[in-house]
């Protein structure tokens, strides 16, 4: 039997009371930094997703002609609903103009099907700094411009010089300002805006710190997109971590990486967090290497990150057929098992919890 409260605190020593007194100073304390005094309020934060590259051309076209446009976001809206704010990378132009490009690899959509679906599961920004956006020409990209508009999105890193594709892009959301950033390091050199021609952003160091800087005294939360790397390979090239960290530095919270089409690992960096890849997310080809990828979810306040976390996903078109679809159990902690691996690297470490990758930051 238990002794009455009363009769175990009677026999209790000095040393005894001096740690109840200690314990319970503790636990006030922490009471008092958790809660804020009254009348205050919770500071806002945000919760933002980020998805890797999409394209609904390709091998897709035969799918979403018979089944529509939103066939390929059926299985992974809900995830994307989760987010205040919602970013993706969109390759190829959405056109029914211009001329195909002299190259491998050439794509476009229907503007009047693909913007309207992209807004309906949930978009609010999409990166245009990738090698394929002008892969019909200055038509291709303006008529991008004009549609994602229309469909009430916004497009960041294009434009019709390298000002307007250097630009930001601002989203009010949860009492937050976000603003976003996105550049192309990827060929052709001819897709690179200048001061006279369309293109895409170049992410030339010095430009990305002047434009981080700048935008960072205006908004909350600053996000930048980077299409960068080597296709197929985890390994990462030696500007990646040089590029995204120095964006960090001059005050970007979160890097969102795209090109390689599968994952590359994480890296929390001085406040920040660096996707280097998220790969595919719902992409026209029959890729084997391009078997799994992720949705990130980032919480962000005015003070910087708060919380990272990625939900794996299946993007293996022989299996999903250009639906993606959150992966659960082993399948998903084989994808978190390849993120902690692909992050020891980084000095970053990733924890498995109930499904999904949590990027462990340290305790302010």
């Amino acid at each position: 039997m238990i002794a009455p409260v009363s009769t175990r605190m009677a026999g209790m020593t000095g040393a005894n009371w001096r740690a109840l007194a200690v314990l319970v100073s503790s636990v006030m304390l922490a009471a008092c930094a958790s809660t804020p005094p009254a009348g205050e309020s919770e500071p806002p934060t945000v919760r933002i997703a980020l998805v890797g590259d999409i394209m609904l051309g390709g091998t897709a076209t035969e799918f979403v002609e018979r089944y529509g446009y939103d066939y390929p976001f059926e299985y992974v809206t809900p995830e994307l609903g989760q987010g205040d704010v919602v970013f993706g990378n969109l390759e190829g132009p959405l056109t029914d103009r211009g001329e195909a490009l002299d190259k491998r690899f050439v794509f476009r959509t229907p503007p009047d099907k693909v913007a309207p679906a992209l807004a309906r599961a949930g978009f609010d920004v999409l990166s245009l700094a990738n090698n394929h956006t002008l892969d019909y020409g200055p038509e291709g990209l303006f008529d991008t411009l004009d549609a994602l508009s229309a469909a009430g999105m916004k497009a960041v890193g294009a434009g019709a010089h390298s000002t307007a594709a250097r630009a930001p892009v601002v989203i009010e959301a949860s009492g937050l300002k976000v603003g976003f950033l996105a550049y192309s390091n990827t060929f052709p050199e001819s897709f690179w805006a200048t001061d006279e021609r369309p293109g895409t952003a170049f992410g030339h160091e010095h430009h990305v710190r002047a434009d981080v800087a700048r935008l960072r005294e205006t908004v909350d939360v600053v996000v930048v997109s980077f299409h960068w790397g080597q296709e197929a390979t985890t390994e990462l090239r030696e500007y990646q971590p040089r590029l995204g960290r120095a964006a960090i530095d001059a005050g970007a919270d979160i890097i969102a990486g795209h090109h390689p089409h599968i994952l590359q690992g994480v890296e929390y960096y001085n406040g920040g967090v660096i996707f280097y890849s998220l790969g595919n997310f719902t992409f026209g080809s029959y890729s084997e290497r391009a078997r799994t990828s992720a949705i990130a979810h980032v919480f962000a306040g005015a003070d910087g990150v708060l919380e990272a976390e990625l939900v794996p996903i299946n993007v293996y078109n022989p299996e999903v057929l250009f639906r993606p679809r959150v992966l659960e159990g082993t399948a998903a902690r084989d994808v978190i098992e390849q993120l902690r691996e692909l992050s020891v690297p980084l000095q970053t470490e990733i924890r498995a919890e109930s499904g999904r990758a949590r990027v462990v930051l340290p305790v302010p």
